[in-house]
């Protein structure tokens, strides 16, 4: 009987596993396959996608107008305060010099003219023309107008450890060579669309140049500035000193040798294979890893040690930021997985953690900081700090596969990146919300500081660049801009429009506080609307050339013929490009202004003032 019994249960255990796995691959068919590979084009400028992005590309238009009409106000105020004190000054300096019969004169005629009322018959007269009715308020004359409006400078100097001092300015000082480096090969590169017979040289080739260019601003300028600039904040919110001052030097040459090495590796043409992001050898990249690793300990170390008892939310992005890089960098370099449609996976997936777990994770931390710190203020939420943190860590994680749409892999992994894609707004909502309800009640500081407009433009790019890449993963707007200059464009607005000009509002913020040095706010604002302006052109040009190449390529024309057509936006890139990378010479200067010393002046001796000791 027990025989018996356990042979039906077997077979209804197998006949069920059956059902199961066969209603399994009923449904799952439409989903490995691709049903539809190439989408009608038709009315394509009403796409979710394309509409959602001219959107997008207006609120960055308006943000631009906000910042400027604050600037001509706040400059136009500044004129009419000055032309009155002129004005009382003159009335002053020419009362003093009049007799009191003169005076008494000048008194009684305004007092008439002031009182004086149009009788209607005023057009049309011989008379000498006089100001008795008061018409005239004041005599100006042309202001001496200033390209960039002067700010004020900063009242407060933070009093901080000579050590953690030393640790912000040398890892910023790194950053800045590495960005001007690093742009300046971009430059190169980017000019060799306009003109491709530069050269001849096989070290200074597109395919060797190109990597050296995003890895060097990938993890020398932003990795080293956000590092520096975290090191400050995860002593002050923890009110403790750095855990070790000698590990935060260690990670400095590691993160820079790797970057050096890695780079002259690249140029001779030893890389990991072409993998973005991941072209360096992975020796080179280990010591990288070691340097977060280092950095992680230390930050961790310094957080667990620290004064008070909660954990600020900054602290949880650092921190969060280091982890699931770490993670990164060791599931990048594994050697499993790493053929075949394995390897695009993985592709897929570093790349778009290095850019959303690494750098704009580490960035949204740094805001929390240093936006409200600026504005001496709190932060506006911290239940939406948290919610955005969470919810980062949830959507982020798969999202990468939306950059092979329409590849040979399995259709339900295209589809969870574009759901998961879609489930970032949730993140980009709330942290958008946050600074902007932070922000709410001082915007006047815009007039004031360039710190804000820095800040503020990051902000809005954050939501604008991160709501962009959301509507892009959709399978039209994929199969439009995908392998075009669109996507060069959409990482330009992200890692520049939100991390550059972040780090750019940190700098500024923090480092002449703790040096008690000012750069000229001249050269601030100028390097404010250069970058600013050049950003725009180099993204709205290849936003533009990129459509039209997509749509190019679908109607079937030559590829040739989206070369020719690529060259009046191409011209655009270098402009735009040109102008932010003047204008990271211009920061550099500014760099340079802040953290200089001030050399002692020694009095002057004359040699016949001295007297010889030679009796």
């Amino acid at each position: 009987m027990k025989k018996k019994f356990n042979l039906i249960y077997d077979n209804f255990v197998r006949n069920k596993i059956r059902l199961v796995f066969g209603t399994f691959l009923l449904f799952s068919i439409p989903t490995f396959g691709q049903p539809r590979p190439n989408p009608s084009t038709e009315n394509w400028m009403t796409s979710p996608g394309i509409l959602g992005t001219l959107l997008l590309i207006g609120i960055v238009l308006l943000i631009a107008v906000l910042i400027v009409y604050h600037k001509i106000s706040h400059y136009v105020n500044r004129l009419r305060q000055k032309e009155e004190r002129e004005d009382k000054t003159r009335l002053t300096e020419e009362l003093i010099g009049l007799e009191e019969a003169e005076i008494d004169t000048i008194l009684e005629k305004r007092k008439a003219a002031l009182t004086y009322k149009l009788s209607g018959s005023e057009l049309g007269s011989t008379t000498t023309a006089q100001d008795k009715r008061g018409v005239i308020a004041k005599v100006t004359h042309d202001p001496d107008n200033p390209i960039v409006d002067e700010k004020k400078k900063a009242l407060i100097n933070i009093q901080t450890p000579e050590k953690l001092k030393k640790i912000v300015i040398w890892y910023l000082g790194a950053s800045a060579f590495w960005l001007i480096f690093g742009t300046l090969i971009g430059q190169y590169v980017g000019m060799k669309f306009v003109w491709p017979e530069m050269d001849t040289v096989s070290w200074l080739s597109f395919g060797r140049l190109r990597p050296v260019h995003t890895n060097t601003v990938f993890w020398g300028w932003a990795s080293m500035a956000m590092i520096g600039l975290g090191y400050f904040v995860i002593a002050r919110t923890s009110n403790t000193q750095i855990h070790s001052y000698k590990w935060a030097w260690r990670g400095w040459w590691l993160i820079n040798l790797s970057v050096f090495i890695g780079n002259i590796f690249l140029m001779r043409g030893i890389n990991n294979g072409g993998g973005e992001y991941r072209e360096y050898i992975w020796p080179i990249a280990g010591l990288f890893l070691s340097g977060l690793i280092i950095t992680f300990c230390n930050f961790y170390k310094t957080v667990a040690q620290r004064k008070i008892s909660e954990i600020y939310v900054s602290n949880w992005y650092l921190l969060g930021g280091l982890i699931w890089t770490i993670i990164l960098a060791t599931i990048g370099y594994l050697p499993n997985f790493q053929n075949g449609l394995g390897e695009t996976v993985i592709q897929g997936y570093y790349m778009h953690q290095g850019v959303g777990m690494w750098f704009m994770t580490f960035t949204l931390g740094l805001i929390y900081y240093y936006l409200p710190s600026s504005l001496n203020k709190p932060i506006y939420s911290y239940s939406l700090g948290v919610l955005a943190f969470w919810t980062q860590m949830l959507f982020y994680t798969l999202i990468g596969t939306h950059h092979f749409v329409f590849s040979p892999l399995p259709w339900w992994l295209q589809t969870v990146a574009i759901v998961f894609s879609a489930g970032m707004f949730i993140p980009v909502v709330a942290g958008t919300t946050n600074f902007l309800m932070t922000i709410r009640g001082s915007w006047h500081e815009i007039s004031k500081s360039y710190v804000l407009p820095f800040f503020l433009v990051g902000i809005i790019f954050y939501f604008v660049g991160s709501t962009q890449g959301s509507v892009q993963a959709f399978r039209f707007t994929n199969f439009v801009w995908h392998f075009t200059d669109f996507n060069v464009a959409h990482s330009h607005m992200t890692m520049y429009g939100i991390i550059c000009f972040i780090l750019w509002a940190c700098v500024y913020a923090i480092l002449p506080k703790i040096t008690g040095r000012e750069p000229k706010q001249f050269f601030v604002g100028v390097h404010f609307w250069m970058a600013f302006i050049g950003l725009f052109a180099y993204m709205l040009s290849l936003m533009s050339g990129g459509t039209l190449r997509g749509l190019s390529w679908i109607e079937g024309k030559p590829f040739i013929d989206s070369v020719v057509l690529m060259q009046p936006y191409w011209v655009w890139r270098a402009v735009g490009g040109s102008l932010m990378f003047v204008s990271h010479l211009v920061f550099a200067y500014n760099f340079y202004t802040i953290v200089k010393k001030r050399a002692v002046r020694a009095e002057s001796v004359e040699l016949s003032d001295l007297k010889s000791t030679n009796a």
